[in-house]
């Protein structure tokens, strides 16, 4: 027996990785975040299958599922949105599978960074833009940031960010940004990527805020910060110079 964390992707059904939809098909116990993994994945579970959402349910009530789910032998498909290694919750899910030595695995899914990134048909690295993405969040009402987190310190790099649960507070995040990005800086907020309803609002540090509050997003959106954002005027990659070689591409000799 085994739970099998399943990171489901974005919001598209087809965005699951084909080891996960493997997984959730053959378990006879799937345990899924109701308000954020898609139906569609759940409806692909094995008649016969308990499917549980986990909305609800607190930690020990959880952890009692797959309990029950152990003494009968049976494996779990325990599946979360996005990647289940940011913000997913696993780890304390795991440090109770631990003690209690139950068998368990994760399976990566696709991060709403990079299907934001997708969707938008844009490269979050850009040569001498960006060569770092930041991901990150701001402290509401969920867990407090460590020290040094803080979105003062990690936009001194300037690279581009990728701020998640924050769009309920972007007033502190452009009066944090701003002074390192420039008011001009781009901002995308990408609401329920994947999702049918998934929609783009392009601005700057200057105008976001004011474009955001009238569309209404108040949860379930990222916030991409950086000059990559509308960047035309950027070198190529030297990967693909037509001087640059390596061992697939030697250079010419003679």
């Amino acid at each position: 027996m085994t739970v099998h964390f399943i990171g489901a992707g974005p919001g598209a059904p087809d965005l699951i990785t084909v080891r996960g939809l493997g997984l959730i098909r053959r378990c006879p116990v799937v345990l899924y975040a109701g308000s954020l993994v898609p139906p569609e994945i759940v409806a692909e579970a094995a008649a016969g299958a308990r499917v549980v959402d986990t909305a609800p349910l607190d930690l020990d009530q959880i952890i009692a599922e797959m309990e029950q789910a152990h003494a009968a032998g049976l494996d779990v498909a325990r599946v979360h949105s996005g990647d289940p290694s940011i913000y997913g919750a696993i780890a304390e899910q795991m440090r109770r599978l631990d003690a209690l030595a139950i068998p368990y695995d994760v399976t990566p899914g696709v991060p709403a960074f990079a299907a934001a990134a997708a969707a938008l048909c844009t490269e979050l690295t850009l040569p001498d833009i960006s060569q770092t993405i930041v991901l990150t969040r701001t402290a509401v009402r969920a867990s407090s940031m460590p020290e040094h987190e803080d979105l003062a310190t990690l936009g001194a790099s300037r690279a581009t960010l990728a701020i998640h649960l924050s769009v309920n507070n972007l007033a502190h995040v452009v009066r944090e940004l701003s002074p390192l990005y420039g008011e001009d800086c781009p901002v995308v907020v990408a609401y329920r990527v994947g999702w049918p309803d998934q929609a783009f609002l392009r601005g700057t540090l200057a105008d976001i805020r004011d474009k955001v509050k009238a569309a209404g997003y108040t949860r379930t959106a990222l916030v991409l910060v950086g000059r990559v954002l509308d960047a035309a005027d950027f070198n190529d990659s030297h990967l693909y110079a037509a001087d640059h070689t390596h061992v697939l591409r030697p250079g010419k000799t003679g």
